[in-house]
């Protein structure tokens, strides 16, 4: 931000670098999230948060298909218009994804121990 001389809005708050605790309570209850960051896009879809990803493309496709994730590129239109559809509650409310329930090692060890 710096080195293109960006300076925040006053509604911006800039931190240092968080852990993944204070960064989770930072939007847990957020309306929504706007990102480029891959895992918030998982997070954002667990907790069903509105989440607009600044890119043209993701490696999490699930959150996109079954999420609240939508990919915005960089069209200044499209986030406006996304934004507004979230503030206005007309968003879609997506899902967890199949799996996504926090049982996985249950599962891993289920299936360990049936092939042994």
């Amino acid at each position: 931000m710096e080195a293109f001389n960006i300076k925040p809005g006053a509604n911006i708050k800039l931190t240092a670098p968080l852990s993944y605790m204070e960064f989770l309570n930072l939007w847990k209850d957020a309306k929504l999230a706007s990102t480029d960051s891959g895992g918030l896009q998982e997070e954002t879809t667990v907790l069903g948060i509105p989440c607009l990803t600044i890119r043209k493309n993701t490696e999490r496709p699930i959150t996109v298909s079954h999420g609240t994730n939508e990919l915005m590129g960089t069209s200044r239109e499209k986030i406006l218009e996304s934004f507004e559809k979230i503030m206005t509650d007309n968003w879609k409310a997506g899902q967890k994804p199949k799996f996504w329930d926090g049982n996985a090692a249950q599962r891993i060890i289920k299936l360990i121990c049936n092939i042994s």
